[in-house]
């Protein structure tokens, strides 16, 4: 005989019904057919799980045993199917992810079509900041996931390498710095620049590399995205510092020479943060799951 919930049920309305004609009309079935399963139940593990009075049914040690087990795989059985409940009925679950710059323009482009079409009832909304504002956002709770840079202090969160991301220079192909095969940032500093618009949390970190070195970054011009910024240093304007990976994907189309950046805050990785991992709801650890097994390289497909 295979126990179902069925059986776990009824065994449970006789136990808190003190009776067995009672429980089996909790059960709505007849008490033959209640007295039946109850006998199979008995067979099946060889012992007797009632004492049989005038009065009703009392448990014995080994019925006690099964019932505190029936009792859990019931409550088991109902968080099974509250779990399941939003994809029955087709629900959208919404998720929120803290990004970078570099993440959001390099990387999730590509991977979350993939996610999201293989989950249908996922809605997920990217929040770009800076990762000093990640950090602190996913210590406080504001935040549950986030992608952040491992240049910041995040060892009060639990991490797991995402990619590695590092930055470089690119030039125009007649620049003076084309001599250089790496650079410090501080060598570029008197050169005019081109750079993301204020808001965008990567020209941000820039800005505040040179401003422990004692310069403020002199714009020529802001942009958007880092396609424009390609695209007029290109074009002779300028020099910009963007992610390896963009510089990668846009010299396909344009033509601008690329230098490493020496120092760990430009030779960074990008980390998958949360205060705690196994504390996150289902729906975001298995979204992270997804995100951490695409292994990701500096090169221009994710795998």
């Amino acid at each position: 005989m295979r126990l179902d919930f069925f059986d776990l049920q009824l065994f449970l309305n006789i136990v808190d019904t003190g009776s067995l004609t009672k429980g089996a009309h909790r059960s709505s079935i007849s008490l033959q057919a209640a007295s039946e399963r109850v006998k199979k139940i008995e067979q099946q593990f060889a012992t007797n799980l009632f004492t049989r009075h005038a009065t009703g049914v009392k448990l014995t040690l080994a019925g006690q045993t099964f019932a505190e087990q029936a009792q859990l795989l019931i409550q088991q059985s109902h968080h099974l199917e509250q779990a399941m409940l939003p994809f029955s009925q087709d629900l959208q679950s919404s998720m929120t992810l803290w990004c970078n710059s570099s993440a959001q323009s390099e990387y999730l482009p590509f991977l979350l079509p993939k996610y999201l079409v293989e989950n249908s009832n996922i809605q997920i909304d990217l929040k770009e900041a800076e990762t000093n504002d990640i950090i602190v956002a996913l210590e406080n709770g504001t935040a549950k996931l986030g992608l952040i840079s491992s240049f910041f202090d995040s060892s009060t969160l639990q991490t797991l390498e995402f990619s590695e991301d590092p930055l470089v220079i690119i030039s125009p192909l007649q620049h003076e710095l084309n001599t250089y095969k790496t650079l410090d940032l501080k060598q570029t500093l008197h050169y005019p620049y081109v750079g993301l618009m204020q808001y965008h949390s990567l020209q941000q970190s820039i800005e505040t590399q040179a401003k422990k070195l004692g310069y403020a970054i002199q714009y020529r011009l802001r942009l958007p995205n880092f396609a424009a910024i390609a695209q007029v240093v290109a074009n002779g304007v300028g020099i910009a510092i963007i992610p390896q990976r963009a510089a990668q994907r846009l010299s396909q189309h344009y033509q601008f020479h690329q230098i490493p950046i020496i120092g760990d805050w430009a030779n960074r990785k990008l980390l998958l943060a949360a205060k705690s991992f196994d504390a996150l709801p289902i729906s975001y650890q298995h979204f992270s799951q997804f995100l951490l097994s695409q292994n990701l390289s500096v090169g221009l497909n994710p795998s």
